[in-house]
């Protein structure tokens, strides 16, 4: 599968009389669907700044153990390029292809060596099947186990790894951007990428430019530590940004009956929280919204918020919210249940 643009929407027209073609309705009635071009204006702008600002601030500071300082500022600048990325792959920015796509591969493959096309395969498959642990990527049981059935069948890193998983999720977290560079320069080599080419080109790129800056401004201890702070932050970032969303609520195999609002709102979990969480989440903190109308731009959101809620509420569909801390605890909850089969075989081997 070669994706192109994130948009899983289904195709009828929102005239319709489905249930979601009734919400779709009231959203657009209320102008959310709308592009919100100077948001992006400014939230291009200010993230691009700070970027361009803390690398300023690492080379003037220089050969210091102070600049690890700089490692967490540039972790956290990192995962919000990330967002923007993400924002760019669902056309919320741009309503055509070409400069969505152009722009996502200079915010992913320059900006942060992340390979563009590839998380954007990944992300559109979770999006067209959350939480279907056959086809959602993000529950497929390579180094954690999301259920039970996949528990019982994990060998390997898989099963090693999940007699703990809820202990060690946060410790693993520390190495996800550097899976996520490995996994970039991975799907360099499939043909099916799009655009390979100018990924491969901005890709390796910003691997000398960013190995280069280090070595040269730092010692090469330092850059060393700098380039594990740096990466750690990074990862966390990532994964306390995704971990909220669906890990906890329910999860799905083989064909589903469900129908594509029940699908996506009963699969995802929503963060209670103010601005501060909009930003730090980077609006993903309104899963439920988000996975219905993911072209929807990211300050419209919360508007839709109660509209979906309500209408969810109408229809009897649970709808699933939290604070921020219970949904942590939610995913942890479920990982250490999930592993559960994997410790109750080791007990068993050892009562043999």
């Amino acid at each position: 599968m070669t994706a192109t643009d994130i948009d899983t929407q289904p195709t009828q027209p929102a005239t319709g009389g489905s249930d979601f073609a009734q919400l779709t309705r009231r959203i657009q009635s209320a102008g959310l669907l709308d592009r919100r071009p100077g948001y992006y204006v400014l939230r291009l702008s200010l993230v691009a700044g700070a970027y361009l600002a803390a690398w300023a601030a690492f080379v003037a500071l220089g050969d210091t153990w102070w600049n690890l300082l700089l490692a967490v500022v540039l972790g956290v600048v990192f995962a919000q390029v990330a967002l923007v990325a993400h924002d760019l792959a669902h056309r919320q920015v741009f309503r055509t292809r070409r400069p969505s796509e152009r722009a996502g591969i200079i915010a992913g493959n320059l900006g942060i060596g992340m390979s563009y096309g590839w998380w954007m395969d990944k992300h559109t498959r979770h999006h067209a099947n959350p939480n279907h642990e056959d086809l959602d990527p993000d529950v497929s049981p390579d180094i954690l186990v999301w259920s039970q059935d996949q528990a019982r069948s994990a060998r390997g890193v898989a099963r090693f790894i999940g007699r703990w998983q809820a202990f060690l999720f946060f410790p693993l977290l520390t190495l996800e951007g550097f899976n996520m560079h490995v996994s970039s320069i991975r799907a360099l080599f499939r043909p099916s990428l799009r655009n390979r080419r100018i990924e491969a080109f901005l890709l390796v790129l910003h691997l000398v430019l960013y190995v280069s800056v280090l070595f040269t401004v730092l010692s090469p201890g330092k850059a060393v530590v700098f380039m594990l702070v740096h990466q750690a932050v990074f990862g966390v970032y990532l994964g306390c940004t995704f971990a909220p969303n669906h890990k906890g609520m329910p999860t799905l195999t083989g064909p589903s009956e469900l129908d594509y609002l029940r699908k996506q709102v009963l699969t995802s979990r929503n963060v209670r929280g103010g601005r501060f969480v909009d930003v730090a989440l980077g609006g993903l903190n309104y899963q439920i919204e988000h996975h219905l109308f993911p072209n929807m731009p990211t300050p419209n959101l919360r508007r839709a918020q109660p509209i979906v809620q309500g209408y969810c509420e109408e229809l009897g569909v649970p709808y699933e919210q939290t604070s921020l801390a219970e949904s942590y605890a939610i995913a942890l909850r479920h990982l250490h249940h999930s592993g559960a089969p994997i410790r109750e075989a080791d007990r068993a081997a050892r009562a043999a």
